[in-house]
């Protein structure tokens, strides 16, 4: 098999499993299906990933690549904090009002393996890490208190914006998770 049609068939697996597991479920979707969606053998898949936790890790990891790219465009703008937060919020609201949005990938996939221990959490645990730190940086030159509280309160109001935006009208979940970015940013905490 040629590098081409390797890179072909890792692209159109991870395509597959990513639409999949994200509509679906992780542990709903089997290896069966991924292989004949994307059109590959089961051999072309665990010749690109060993195992299914490996391709669900993968998986995360490029959402995690996404949403990085997308939060380091905004920081890039050099707006002040503020606006910077509520850049990241009004990314944040636009997610949750797309076609076809089903809650945060990572919470999600948390729910699926609570193991603190195991590969799939770790990846949720990285990400989720990260995002708390890219925001306590974004907030340590506004208010006098520590910037980490006040990131710990964005995260948690983020949290349930995705894991309500896909149960009801995405309209005034958005509206709501975006006047408490206006609350958090008006207080002293």
């Amino acid at each position: 098999m040629s590098q081409r049609q390797a890179s072909e068939a890792r692209t159109r697996l991870l395509t597959t499993a990513t639409r999949l597991f994200y509509a679906e479920g992780i542990h709903s979707v089997g290896i069966d299906r991924i292989v004949a969606e994307a059109k590959v053998t089961r051999a072309t898949l665990y010749r690109h990933f060993p195992g299914k936790d490996d391709l669900i890790v993968y998986y995360l990891q490029e959402a995690d690549q996404a949403i990085r790219a997308q939060i380091d465009a905004i920081v890039a703008k050099g707006a002040s904090a503020p606006d910077t937060l509520r850049a990241i919020a009004g990314n944040i609201a636009d997610g949750i009002r797309s076609p076809g949005f089903r809650g945060c990938a990572f919470l999600n996939a948390a729910s699926e393996y609570p193991d603190p221990a195991h590969p799939v959490h770790q990846a949720v645990l990285a990400h989720r890490a990260w995002f708390a730190r890219v925001i306590t940086e974004v907030l340590a030159p506004v208010g006098s208190a520590p910037a980490e509280l006040a990131a710990r309160r964005f995260v948690l109001l983020r949290d349930g914006a995705m894991a309500t935006g896909c149960l009801s009208d995405p309209a005034p979940i958005c509206e709501t998770f975006l006047a408490g970015v206006e609350d958090l940013l008006s207080r002293e905490w």
